[in-house]
């Protein structure tokens, strides 16, 4: 597969940006995406530290990426780790890349004392792969989100 990824650095913004609204595009169905505003959030959260990226590369093209943040929640006894966003580039899905993305977050929130990641699963059935994808590298489903903007 020949995929190293690494932690994303302030530089790499418009590379996270990037892959976050061809998710957003993707879960929607095509809706038009405010690139701009994206960018500027992909901007201000890296270089504040908000968030951490990891970027897949194959020979130095980036084919995708994955965002998570610290939380805290007493039912967690603590922190822990929530994944944000994640996305493979099509052409490179099923080939062990998102895998690898995981192992990366798994790999930081080890080192950040966290004693688990959670993520939101997209709509179901629609996006059955996707929640199939994270029960096999280990993720529990524990019901769903909701969302009520401020």
């Amino acid at each position: 597969m020949g995929v190293e990824v690494r932690k994303a650095a302030q530089e790499d913004a418009a590379v996270v940006a990037g892959f976050v609204c061809a998710l957003l595009q993707e879960l929607s169905g095509g809706d038009d995406i405010d690139r701009a505003a994206v960018s500027a959030a992909a901007e201000a959260l890296l270089q504040r530290g908000q968030i951490t990226a990891f970027v897949a590369a194959q020979d130095g093209t980036p084919v995708g990426v994955i965002t998570l943040h610290e939380c805290a929640a007493i039912y967690a006894g603590g922190v822990f780790g929530e994944i944000s966003e994640l996305y493979v580039t099509p052409a490179f899905r099923s080939q062990g890349v998102a895998a690898t993305l995981l192992a990366a977050a798994q790999a930081e929130g080890v080192a950040r004392g966290w004693k688990r990641l959670e993520v939101g699963a997209p709509m179901q059935p629609q996006w059955h792969r996707t929640l199939a994808f994270y029960e096999a590298q280990g993720f529990l489903e524990t019901g769903p989100r909701l969302r009520r903007l401020i």
